[in-house]
């Protein structure tokens, strides 16, 4: 290599050396501010978002908190003034205590039963040509209801009529010559033997004929049959069998079904405890009453009377069966329809009786038992403690503990205590509002007391309306 080229070498060699130099200085210079904008590790930034979540919370909670306030206090004086005003007397509705009748009633589950359900049958083979009725159709005893092809018994008839007329010819011939050889024997002209054995061959022919007369009357039974009539009065259900079938006495499906619906039936269970009361009565020809309600025991469907109780007693539900029967010209009872009976077994006359609102269970005085709340002649009440008899509907008898002419309280009496002063704005089911009392639509919260909440009849729950002790 030359002069010149060891001098281009060397200059080439001092030119990269200062560009190397520049670059690892911008590198160094750059490096610090790369490094900055990077977090340091084992560093977290903090984050506010919680933070701010956490004051929103606080901040909505006391809103709520100040607006209830606001309401409470901007109410307060008119609830005060609403449960104060009149001195502070807490208003009750009451009742007056009078003499009335009470029916003792049994309450039991039952179902409609029809006297008669009847599956019409074929007594005969042979093709359905006709069917006479419709489907829920009501039908008299004795309607037409069907028609089997009758032609075939028809020639039948004609031939055993032939076969008797030929027999009863016979029958006669014999019993000419009988006459004849009778005749002829007292004569002497024949032998008596032969007299005797005519005798025993028209014997023979007497037979055959009767037995050509029952065949006749067999196809004419049959042809009768063809014809087939509704065998009681009712309801006929929908058709089993369509004309041109052909229909055998051993088919079980019936051409219909016909339900007697006048009179119909009710059959009931009730308990095995009631028949000493209800036993005699039936023996001495007393016609029990017995109303059926529907499902929902809210409407009265029918009235009728028991007709039948059964001859044992179910020994799993200690109950037996009933039968009441009723006229139904209405249709309002179904063949099968759930019903709740009410039977009527006897009237208390002229007993005291108390509104079941007005009647509390509980232990107010300590002893266990029905009570009610007597508004006294000061307005003040007091626990009574009653003994409960039998209830008919809003009203049960009172067997003791309270007298006609008192009175009780029937609505609030949750809100009482004894020896509590009250105000009566309802009496026997009238407004006292207008006489001006004092304390007349009053509401005050009692104090603790015994009877709160507790003026449900437990009776009513039972299937025999007669109250507890």
């Amino acid at each position: 290599m030359g002069v010149g080229g060891h001098y281009y070498a060397e200059n080439a060699g001092i030119l990269n050396a200062h560009m190397d130099e520049r670059t690892r200085r911008t590198d160094d210079e750059l490096a610090p501010n790369l490094r900055r904008t990077a977090p340091e590790p084992g560093i977290r930034v903090r984050s506010y978002s919680k933070v701010r979540i956490g004051i929103g919370l606080i901040i909505a909670i006391g809103l709520v908190i100040a607006a209830y306030e606001i309401v409470r206090t901007v109410r307060a004086p008119q609830q005060s003034n609403a449960r104060f005003q009149a001195g502070g007397l807490q208003s009750v509705g009451a009742a007056t205590i009078a003499l009335g009748n009470i029916r003792v009633l049994v309450n039991a589950l039952g179902t409609v039963t029809p006297l008669a359900t009847v599956t019409v049958q074929t007594q005969i083979n042979g093709q359905l040509t006709q069917v006479g009725f419709t489907e829920g159709q009501l039908v008299q005893k004795g309607d037409f209801l069907a028609q089997i092809d009758q032609r075939p018994y028809d020639i039948l008839k004609a031939q055993y009529e032939g076969q008797l007329a030929h027999d009863q010819g016979l029958l006669a011939q014999a019993q000419m010559d009988l006459k004849r050889y009778q005749t002829l024997a007292q004569q002497k002209s024949i032998a008596s033997q032969q007299a005797e054995d005519q005798v025993f061959i028209v014997q023979q022919y007497e037979g055959t004929v009767k037995l050509d007369q029952a065949q006749v009357d067999a196809e004419t039974l049959n042809i009768a049959y063809c014809h087939i009539v509704s065998p009681v009065t009712g309801r006929v259900g929908l058709r089993l069998v369509d004309p041109g079938n052909y229909v055998q006495t051993a088919s079980s499906t019936g051409l219909a079904v016909v339900t007697q619906l006048q009179p119909i039936t009710v059959i009931f269970s009730i308990p095995e405890d009631d028949l000493p009361e209800i036993m005699p009565q039936l023996g001495a020809g007393t016609k029990l009453q017995v109303s059926a309600y529907d499902r929902a025991n809210v409407k009265q469907l029918a009235t009728g009377q028991v007709s039948a109780v059964d001859n044992q007693i179910d020994t799993t539900t200690g109950t037996v069966k009933v039968r009441a029967q009723f006229d139904n010209a209405d249709n309002v009872l179904f063949a099968n329809q759930f019903v709740n009976a009410q039977l009527l077994t006897k009237t208390l006359q002229n007993v005291v009786t108390v509104p079941t609102a007005a009647i509390q269970r509980g232990s107010p005085n300590g002893q266990l038992g029905s009570y009610v709340y007597v508004v006294n002649a000061d307005s003040t009440v007091s626990v009574r403690l009653i003994t409960v008899g039998p209830t008919d509907g809003s009203m049960a008898a009172v067997n003791s503990g309270l007298s006609a002419g008192e009175r009780v309280v029937v609505d609030g009496a949750d809100r009482l205590r004894d020896g509590l002063k009250v105000s009566v704005s309802i009496l026997d089911g009238k407004s006292t509002a207008a006489t001006g009392a004092p304390g007349t639509g009053a509401l005050e919260t009692a104090g603790p007391g015994t009877g709160g909440g507790q003026n449900q009849n437990p009776d009513r729950s039972q299937r025999r309306n007669n109250g507890g002790q």
